[in-house]
């Protein structure tokens, strides 16, 4: 009876073992062993400190909502996405910091990684594909990792965000170094593989950020520093692409459009690097040109051509008066920072 009851055991470990390696490793997770059950999620006891997280309390004023009319659920929802600026306003000391952070990281041929899980991986990859349309950067300089993967963009797949050991393994893929800065993003500060993820980059030398909706939690924790911005309970509870997740688009967008005026991608208020691929961009350039130098919309034409459709040399050229090859040398030296290669340009 006892051998039996033995080659029971070893058979129910043995098929818990199977499920577990039989899972992609698209969407695999950490699976251990609690007797002869496998585990896919954390124990209750984390769930449970996840339930008291102000992000995860329902919302007294969103009472009956499923009663409510169309026009009343709007109101409401619209009435809660007026208090995400102010409660992201306390962390503007700490956003700055973080755009002095990257401008210096990528000023030094460094990048910028966003990384997430769910919404919060979605938004740091939606900032990071709109990086170079917007100031014309390399792809590479800031880019994104989400749980899951690519497919994640478009199908859930949280069950990845369980995942500690995927976490790490994708930010190593990335070899973050001491000139990269990485931004942790989750609305509960709790996601294992963001946390992971957070922790490894940091251990290899990398500036780390975390951006969360809850205070103290284990992500602000693995961070150098945390840009927290407590919006308090959802509208529909728990539902963090609503009010936590306006907030974390908010920061994402001070952050990269922050740290590129500062590396003199923006001339004024003015998208000076935008480049110029279809007739929509072409116009922008060209009323860019317009407003930043004073001129007409003749000579901005004129001016864009001499410059090869290069809106920034363009730009150089009219204002310092050079050629367009001493308008690039300047841009060069400066590191592409539009008003300094003006000022040294116009001197030569």
């Amino acid at each position: 009876m006892a051998l039996a009851k033995l080659g029971l055991q070893l058979v129910g470990a043995s098929i818990a073992k199977i499920s577990c390696d039989r899972t992609s490793s698209a969407t695999k997770v950490e699976c251990s062993t609690h007797g002869d059950k496998p585990l896919t999620r954390p124990p209750k006891k984390a769930a449970a400190r996840l339930s008291h997280l102000p992000t995860e309390q329902p919302n007294a004023v969103a009472g009956n909502l499923d009663l409510k009319s169309s026009l009343e659920i709007a109101s409401i929802i619209n009435a809660q996405d007026a208090r995400v600026a102010a409660a992201v306003k306390p962390a503007l000391p700490q956003i700055a910091r973080g755009i002095d952070l990257i401008a210096k990281a990528l000023q030094r041929g460094g990048r910028l990684i966003y990384v997430g899980a769910g919404t919060s991986g979605r938004l740091g990859a939606l900032d990071a594909s709109e990086c170079p349309p917007t100031f014309n950067t390399d792809p590479k300089t800031v880019q994104f990792i989400i749980a899951g993967g690519i497919k994640a963009l478009h199908s859930a797949t949280e069950a990845s965000e369980d995942s500690r050991e995927l976490g790490q393994r994708e930010m190593a893929k990335k070899k973050p170094g001491k000139n990269d800065v990485v931004v942790g993003i989750a609305a509960s500060g709790r996601t294992p593989f963001t946390i992971a993820a957070v922790e490894y980059a940091r251990s290899r030398g990398a500036k780390t950020i975390a951006v969360t909706c809850n205070a103290g939690s284990p992500l602000e924790k693995a961070a150098h520093f945390a840009i927290v911005a407590e919006v308090g309970p959802e509208v529909i509870a728990g539902s963090s692409r609503m009010k936590a997740g306006s907030a974390q688009k908010m920061i994402l967008n001070m952050l990269s459009s922050g740290a590129m005026t500062r590396l003199g991608y923006a001339y004024g208020n003015l998208m000076i690097n935008v480049h110029v691929k279809n007739y929509k961009l072409r116009e922008r350039g060209l009323t860019i040109l317009q407003q930043a130098a004073g001129i007409t919309r003749e000579s901005a034409e004129q001016a864009l051509q001499a410059a090869g459709n290069d809106v920034p040399i363009a730009l150089v050229m009219l204002q310092a008066n050079v050629t367009r090859q001493q308008a690039t040398t300047a841009l060069k030296s400066t590191h592409g920072h539009v008003r300094q290669a003006i000022a040294v340009a116009t001197k030569t």
